[in-house]
């Protein structure tokens, strides 16, 4: 794969419910070993564009390419297959199981059971690669054996950032990870971020959150009414300018941001 060939490509993308038309002829690009954010007002289509890209909705319209192969994503577990991990908005931790099982939820590693064909759930082997692998993301917990619901709130959205971190073999999407979080738990999870891009994994990032936005990202689309409208990046442009694009204040710094090159 050459360095110009995304990782994960959406062209053309259109989503509609009803008689509403959520994406609109959609495209996103995401390269090797960039964070790729994707920014714009309530109900431009942001969270619908990354639910099409891992498999939660299909497409009306439009394809969907890996490594520059066509695919056609039924359901999450189609994305997950081919390493794609998503870290929704909404947390899919279960609070009462434990931070290994939460890791492996889906996933459980087995062991056969006295009677051999019995296979039972291999908690030790769990429950030491999930210590290993927060230790490598650098999260903290007291007990890898403490139920989630005991954590804090920064640190059950590391548990679900490590566990998508430890399946994703090609791309990590992460909807609002910083949402509903303290300023401590907040700058927890972004160097969260920066170390998961660190290991290789390109990131896609929604976030209504600009100065985190132009922190963390190489290069941020721009969505409006269903559509991307630009892409720029926080060499090339402030945060104010990125707004304007956004709300459609300035057709002139529209024009400016469609001839940003890819890197």
């Amino acid at each position: 794969m050459s360095a110009a060939t995304p990782v994960l490509e959406g062209r053309g993308i259109v989503k509609r419910f009803g008689h509403v038309v959520a994406l609109d002829g959609a495209d996103f690009e995401l390269y090797p070993g960039e964070i790729a954010a994707i920014i714009g007002d309530n109900g431009a289509g942001k969270s619908t564009l990354i639910k099409t890209l891992s498999g939660a909705l299909q497409p009306d319209e439009g394809e969907i390419r890996l490594d520059g192969s066509r695919v056609h994503f039924r359901s999450p577990r189609d994305a997950r297959k081919v390493g794609i991990e998503t870290v929704y908005q909404e947390l899919a931790v279960a609070p009462a199981l434990d931070i290994a099982a939460n890791i492996f939820l889906g996933r459980e590693r087995r062991r056969r059971g006295p009677l051999g064909a019995l296979r039972m759930l291999d908690k030790g082997a769990m429950r030491r690669h999930a210590a290993d692998h927060l230790a490598e993301l650098q999260i903290r917990v007291g007990s890898i054996a403490q139920p989630v619901e005991t954590l804090s709130g920064g640190q059950r959205q590391g548990v679900a950032v490590a566990r998508a971190a430890s399946w994703a073999q090609r791309v990590v999407i992460m909807d609002e990870p910083t949402a509903a979080l303290g300023v401590k738990e907040t700058r927890q999870v972004l160097d969260l971020i920066k170390r998961v891009r660190e290991r290789g994994l390109p990131v896609v990032l929604i976030s209504h959150d600009m100065p985190h936005v132009f922190e963390l990202a190489d290069r941020i689309h721009i969505v409006r009414l269903g559509r991307r409208v630009a892409v720029v990046t926080p060499r090339t442009h402030t945060m104010p300018e990125a707004v304007a694009i956004m709300t459609g204040a300035t057709r002139g710094e529209l024009e400016q941001a469609l001839t940003t090159e890819p890197p």
